[in-house]
């Protein structure tokens, strides 16, 4: 009797962990990506062709995009393939959105590439239009705001507005590539980048791993 006692209390601990990482997996998210209109249209295009490699972990992707970022898009990548995502793609000012509320649990948002404008009105809570009322939504939400920063160089303002969103919970990732995987074209270098924000949202993804 002694002995099964001692058991129990070890047994059901690890009959949750190995549940749990059966079913962890399993669990799909619900992304947020924001496109503005700094320059970096790549990266924004490029994370949405990996998230079609990985569509198997997605439980939904809504997409938002400024005016500025659609013609920064044209400019930089000389084709409108934006208006052709597999996701469902939400005016400016459509506070109907569902992930204009908390309730709609969203995981993450990612805003790729954001511009300090943008930056700047999550940094102050604005929400005066959706890009800055999701960024809004998410943090009050406690869950996860991921900022591509794509501008150089920053001012006190700029770098102020990075600590504010830092604090609140939010993470800055700068669009500064890495090198140590020795890219060879302008998309491998921007993928450096875009290989990151998959990580830090928590989707499993084939990219190189220094070390391995």
């Amino acid at each position: 009797m002694g002995s099964d006692s001692n058991i129990r209390p070890f047994f059901l601990p690890l009959t949750f962990l190995i549940f749990a990482s059966y079913c962890l997996p399993l669990m799909k998210k619900k992304l947020v990506v924001a496109v503005t209109g700094a320059s970096g249209s790549i990266y924004a295009d490029l994370l949405f062709k990996k998230l079609a490699q990985l569509s198997d972990q997605l439980q939904e992707v809504a997409v938002v995009m400024s005016d500025n970022a659609k013609q920064v898009w044209k400019f930089e990548l000389d084709n409108d393939n934006y208006e052709n995502l597999p996701y469902k793609l939400y005016a400016k000012y459509d506070f109907t959105a569902p992930f204009a509320s908390g309730s709609a649990k969203f995981d993450t948002m990612i805003v790729i590439p954001c511009s300090m404008g943008t930056l700047g009105r999550i940094a102050a809570g604005t929400s005066d239009d959706l890009i800055a009322r999701a960024a809004d939504v998410v943090l009050k939400e406690r869950r996860k705001l991921i900022l591509v920063a794509r501008d150089t160089p920053l001012n006190l303002i700029h770098i102020r507005n990075m600590l504010i969103v830092t604090e609140a919970g939010g993470i800055i990732c700068p669009a500064m590539p890495s090198f140590y995987s020795k890219p060879q074209t302008i998309e491998e270098v921007a993928a450096t980048v875009v290989d990151r924000v998959i990580d830090l949202a928590g989707l499993q993804n084939q990219s190189y791993r220094w070390g391995s």
